[in-house]
């Protein structure tokens, strides 16, 4: 028989990949949090037990999938030797990554539509930004990319990942074409 704390957890589980199903499918303001207990076949009490609104439970999920990405990214690019093929791996693989169209809706839609722009973005920082400003960080030690203030180039190269993401949403024929593009904007940075 399960203890207090695993029924706990598992309640919290459900909850979440229920959440996650109904925001991906349906969008964060179509889903009630009737809804969201009914689905996971629990009580308003219970969700309230876990978290304090449906922004919450939201804002977790955002992180969650962040995480999901991000762990993708990370190990696509760890998985080569080469400093610059495992920068242009991870920024290829986010890209893939997020045409998936839940992670479209959740992380680019209604990520910073939910919590607001500045809340959205300091997620994003201390996730794939972060990463992303340290291998380009990395990239212009090793004189592959010429000096220049990370920061800026960091914010630019995240823009334009994420605007192409949204993009292939209403236009998923364009991958190939979009990486493609992807490539020649990141080959444009390497000296030599």
């Amino acid at each position: 028989m399960a203890s207090r704390a695993e029924q706990r957890e598992q309640t919290r589980r459900v909850l979440l990949r229920e959440s996650r199903h109904l925001f991906a499918t349906k969008g964060y303001a179509a889903v009630g949090l009737a809804e969201i207990v009914q689905a996971a076949g629990v009580t308003k009490g219970a969700l309230y037990h876990h978290f304090e609104s449906k922004t919450e439970l939201f804002r977790v999920v955002l992180a969650e999938v962040q995480q999901e990405v991000a762990a993708t990214v990370a190990a696509t690019a760890d998985a080569r030797n080469d400093l610059w093929d495992s920068f242009t791996a991870g920024c290829q693989a986010f890209l893939t990554a997020t045409t998936d169209p839940d992670i479209q809706r959740i992380m680019l839609i209604d990520g910073p539509a939910v919590l607001g722009w500045n809340e959205w973005r300091a997620m994003d920082e201390a996730g794939s930004a972060r990463h992303l400003a340290e291998a380009l960080a990395d990239l212009i030690e090793a004189g592959l990319i010429a000096r220049q203030p990370v920061a800026p180039l960091a914010h630019l190269l995240s823009g334009a990942m994420n605007e192409a993401a949204l993009w292939l949403a209403t236009a998923p024929e364009a991958l190939d074409d979009t990486r493609t593009a992807l490539s020649r904007m990141l080959d444009a940075l390497r000296t030599g």
